[in-house]
């Protein structure tokens, strides 16, 4: 048990980032809009937590704010260098990271899902910014990809895994949960919301199979390629109904918007 959930942790560090920029920027580009919520201004201190490939970095400083972006998946850090050279991106945990001085905001899409025990970011997060400093982020919430989880969980079981619960790798809050977890860090929560967010993926026949390989990776450890082969196989015909039409995979989505205030 160890050894697997060793492996469990450097799986969750290695990215393909091609594959991610190429087959999956939906994911920044559902982020776009969650800037007006940051609001960023000229001079600002930023920090993207979570930046990826960069391109959400790459907005927030054309805006004029002072942003550096960090990940802890080195390949998406080489990959965010190669993009924006002129921008600073680090190697750097979530739930341990470091500033230089106090920041004016702390941004994050798509990524603190990815972070348990949730506690350890909201206070690294709070740590970093400076007194009215705010946190704004989006990731997903409670009941995201539950027909996913729930057929992976099967597919699994059927093929030899007999807890394939505690190879899931996500942190899916309600409001009440996460804004909790905030508050008793100490932060002011002015906005919060849960909303339903299908997502359709850009691939026909493939995009379930690929959103596997990208996103859910971490199931299939000490599985050979072919164990994997088949849950994926037994994933997409046990979701085609609910989530496969008219050619297009979507995605049931559902995520978490959030505001707070460092007091």
């Amino acid at each position: 048990m160890n050894n697997l959930m060793n492996n469990f942790v450097k799986s969750q560090n290695y990215w393909n980032a091609a594959f991610y920029e190429n087959q999956h920027n939906f994911v920044w580009q559902y982020g776009a809009d969650l800037l007006q919520l940051l609001n960023p201004q000229p001079g600002e201190l930023i920090l993207d937590l979570g930046c990826g490939t960069g391109q959400l970095t790459e907005k927030i400083a054309q805006l004029g704010a002072n942003i550096r972006g960090i990940d802890s998946a080195v390949t998406m850090i080489e990959k965010a260098r190669q993009n924006y050279p002129h921008l600073p991106f680090d190697v750097a945990d979530a739930r341990n990271f470091l500033v230089e001085q106090p920041l004016d905001a702390v941004f994050s899409n798509a990524a603190l899902h990815w972070i348990k025990p949730p506690e350890t970011a909201t206070r690294c997060i709070y740590q970093a910014l400076k007194p009215g400093g705010r946190f704004v982020a989006e990731f997903g919430g409670k009941g995201n990809i539950s027909a996913i989880i729930t057929a992976l969980y099967l597919g699994l079981t059927a093929n030899g895994i007999s807890q394939p619960q505690i190879l899931n790798p996500w942190y899916f809050p309600s409001i009440g949960e996460y804004v909790t977890i905030l508050e008793a860090q100490g932060f002011d929560v002015i906005y919060a919301t849960l909303f339903n967010r299908p997502t359709p993926l850009s691939e026909t026949e493939a995009g379930l199979a690929n959103w596997i390989r990208m996103f859910a990776n971490d199931f299939f450890i000490g599985l050979s390629s072919e164990q994997k082969t088949q849950v994926i196989y037994e994933v997409e015909n046990s979701l085609q109904e609910q989530l496969y039409h008219q050619g297009i995979w979507t995605i049931d989505y559902r995520r978490i918007r959030i505001i707070a205030i460092r007091i």
